[in-house]
């Protein structure tokens, strides 16, 4: 069967750096657990702040993934 099935999953990954980090860190890790990942949406972005300065990036994604025949 050619045509596939897909699954999303919603997780935020979070960075010190940079917003690409954020994605990177989320990708990687849900990758450690989830098979078949396929593609990323970013749905969310956001930050905290400390001492008036960004001190952290917050991306939220979805990824899809594709169900096993």
């Amino acid at each position: 069967m050619n045509d596939k099935v897909y699954k999303l999953i919603e997780v935020t990954g979070t960075s010190t750096t940079t917003l690409e980090e954020a994605i990177q860190n989320a990708v990687a890790r849900s990758a450690e657990t989830v098979r078949n990942l396929r593609w990323f949406e970013v749905v969310e972005t956001r930050g905290a702040i400390q001492d008036g300065q960004v001190a952290q990036w917050q991306v939220t994604v979805k990824i899809g993934f594709a169900l096993e025949d």
